[in-house]
């Protein structure tokens, strides 16, 4: 089994390139980060971690290639897994910022999986979002590569400090 798999939905690119800067930083070899639009769910269970990845479109909505990939592996059995989120959004779209980091770890309830990486989006300014409870707390590392490109790679790196 190995023990990091990174998995990314991008319609525009902005995610895959923030799926390579992560795999980067963790040292993941690159033939363990998948395109979910390429991979079938069922690969999720040979890694000990999964860290997901995803844009948020519209009114909160995930990125299309994650809708049958979140479909087939919100069924797996993956009790023994850590699952860590990361998202790209705007911030100016201040009620559903990154919205669908909250769709993914709501959805992957089911699988038993723990997740890990909470991460402060205090830096932002927005309203609302599925992807954070607790005030300014997040499920998992929010990004805005349309506003905020200089806090990525610093908000990476302590981000992937939490999830050693």
């Amino acid at each position: 089994m190995k023990s990091i798999g990174i998995f990314y939905g991008s319609t525009t690119g902005v995610t895959a390139g923030i799926a390579s800067k992560i795999a980067s930083v963790m040292n993941v070899d690159y033939s363990d980060v998948h395109d979910v639009s390429e991979t079938d769910p069922s690969v999720l269970g040979g890694y000990d971690m999964l860290v997901l990845g995803t844009s948020t479109y519209g009114e909160g909505d995930l990125q299309d290639d994650w809708y049958d990939f979140i479909s087939g592996a919100e069924s797996l059995d993956l009790k023994d897994k850590k699952i860590a989120l990361f998202g790209c959004g705007d911030e100016s779209m201040t009620m559903s910022f990154c919205g669908a980091v909250g769709v993914i770890y709501s959805r992957m309830q089911t699988t038993g999986a723990r997740f890990i990486g909470e991460f402060s989006a205090e830096c932002y300014d927005f309203e609302e979002s599925d992807a954070c409870h607790d005030g300014k707390m997040a499920v998992g590392l929010l990004l805005d590569e349309v506003n905020h490109t200089e806090l990525t790679d610093e908000r990476i790196s302590k981000w992937v400090e939490t999830l050693k």
